[in-house]
């Protein structure tokens, strides 16, 4: 059966009236009726906070994120890892990162090479961020970033304003294009924005193997698509245009900033009335202590890494757009969601150059970062609710209906893998070139995406540079790096404001030894399997 979107239902899932700029054109129509499997299209975001776009009560314009929210539903206790590299390397395995060695990924079968076998079409563009390429791991094509970040504009360099001659090989940021690395790489468009090329070749892959001149039996495979922005991630590079649209915005301040955010998700339902919005973090000034003729290079900062959102937004729709202009819409489950949370990293390599432009090197730092994790506290890197709680949207418009719900259920990036089979129908592989590899640790989320009640996990698990958290159930037992053990009810302190370890000296105990036993668990399956 086809369906087809009510434009007023949508407007009303997004609580904004008729008069509002209506739904991105990929919205109005659905594609095909279901078929036996879906297709599924994994989109990530880099460094961006849990607060950022539309839906989850940020002022960035969003629509097709935003789009993808009403007709689906929207996490609000969704865990990543804390960082690029381990939340990719679960990601991909549905294994802990500290089982697979991180980008190594060890020991492991990835999403591609799970699905390859089953008879889906595997591609991928975007940041990888591990040593091999993903041709190699499963995937059948691939163009992207394979190293950590770089510039937007000119993606060979690592560093902007230095020389190129006599540089080291390793100096350059490392690209790859199916089976070949590049490094330099010299993109031949003279207009080239990372972003826009990551959703060029999504395109172009979807064209290939679904469009008009492709063969019956390709068009018949289902397809896995993992589409890897790099944005917003520093440095700060977006087009002008983009920029216009924001510059000045943020005159508002950041402490104003997280106010409205946390005043929307309340409206929105995202949170609880009695859920407390984290103080200002330490550290970070007060905006009407910033000095007048400071402002606007804060609000420039800010207005760069919207603007990269809002590109990133766009190339969503694009890709959107042709997955329904090949009538493969309705039955394609959509995942979105972040690696980390916002970063509260400085790194201005060009002090005296605005952001924006290729020459610049330039990062938002960790006042606008606070604000991008509203509520929460902390960052990127943190193991507290603001570096690791990530939204996650989930659109499948064959399957889930009653869009725009919202759920508490807890779930983590070891589930996207389960999730992934579930729906395909494929098995979990128990060799991968004939060697044993180690048992899956998600659960597929299938269950809460029908409506229903999923059996979580008894205890999730995290570490990251010297952090570690373990959640049992409502309960959250996290230390920052060198620092003692401290626990929070969920419950009733979701922003993690008010510590009960020593009110619960028995439950610290017991919910650090399951830390120590899953560590320990972990790094004999990453020796396992050097």
């Amino acid at each position: 059966m086809k369906r087809r979107i009510d434009r007023r239902s949508f407007l009303k899932a997004m609580g904004v009236g008729a008069a509002a700029v209506g739904a991105p054109r990929w919205l109005r129509a659905a594609g095909d009726a279901a078929g036996d499997r879906p297709n599924i299209l994994l989109i990530m975001a880099d460094d961006m906070g849990f607060s950022d776009i539309g839906c989850y009560g940020g002022e960035v314009r969003t629509p097709n994120v935003d789009g993808l929210a009403a007709r689906g539903l929207r996490f609000t206790q969704f865990y990543n890892n804390a960082k690029c590299g381990p939340t990719r390397a679960t990601l991909l395995t549905g294994l802990y990162s500290q089982q697979v060695g991180d980008g190594a990924m060890r020991g492991a079968a990835t999403i591609a090479e799970a699905l390859r076998p089953a008879g889906y079409r595997t591609l991928m563009v975007g940041k990888w961020h591990a040593p091999s390429l993903p041709v190699h791991r499963g995937f059948d094509r691939y163009f992207g970033l394979a190293d950590g970040c770089c510039n937007f504009w000119n993606p060979g360099k690592q560093r902007e304003g230095e020389p190129a001659p006599g540089r080291k090989r390793s100096s350059w940021r490392r690209w790859g294009i199916e089976d070949k690395e590049y490094q330099p790489y010299t993109p031949e468009k003279k207009d080239f924005y990372t972003t826009d090329a990551f959703g060029d070749y999504a395109l172009k892959y979807l064209d290939e193997y679904y469009g008009r001149q492709a063969s019956p039996a390709d068009r018949r495979k289902p397809f896995f698509l993992y589409t890897a922005f790099t944005a917003p991630h520093y440095p700060l590079h977006a087009w002008p245009e983009d920029i216009a649209k924001y510059k000045g915005k943020y005159m508002i301040g950041w402490d104003k900033l997280r106010q409205q955010r946390y005043a929307r998700q309340i409206e929105m339902g995202l949170l609880d009335k009695s859920v407390r919005m984290s103080p200002r973090d330490a550290g970070n000034p007060k905006w009407d202590d910033v000095p007048a003729d400071q402002r606007a290079g804060w609000d420039l900062k800010m207005a760069v890494y919207a603007a990269m959102i809002d590109r990133m937004d766009q190339n969503i729709g694009r890709i959107l757009r042709k997955i329904e202009a090949l009538g493969k819409l309705d039955n394609t489950l959509v995942l979105f969601l972040s690696d980390n949370g916002g970063c509260s990293e400085r790194v201005h390599k060009t002090p005296d150059i605005p952001p924006g432009a290729l020459p610049s090197y330039r990062t938002v730092d960790p006042p606008w970062a606070n604000a991008s994790n509203t509520p929460f506290r902390k960052y990127k890197s943190w193991d507290h609710e603001g570096g690791t709680c990530t939204p996650l949207i989930a659109c499948w418009p064959a399957r889930i209906d009653k869009g725009g719900r919202v759920t508490t259920q807890a779930g983590h990036i070891i589930d996207i893998m389960a999730t992934c089979l579930d729906v395909a129908g494929a098995d979990y592989p128990r060799q991968l070139a004939g060697r044993k590899i180690t048992p899956l640790e998600g659960k597929s989320l299938l269950p809460i995406l029908d409506g229903k009640q999923r059996t979580g996990h008894e205890a999730i698990y995290w570490a990251y540079g010297g952090c570690k958290a373990v959640r049992c159930g409502k309960w959250k037992l996290v230390a920052p790096r060198r620092g003692k053990w401290e626990l929070y009810d969920l419950s009733a302190d979701r922003t993690e404001l008010n510590t009960l370890a020593s009110a619960e000296p028995d439950r610290v105990q017991k919910m650090a030894a399951l830390w120590d036993t899953w560590n320990t668990r972990c790094r004999a399956a990453a020796a396992a399997a050097k």
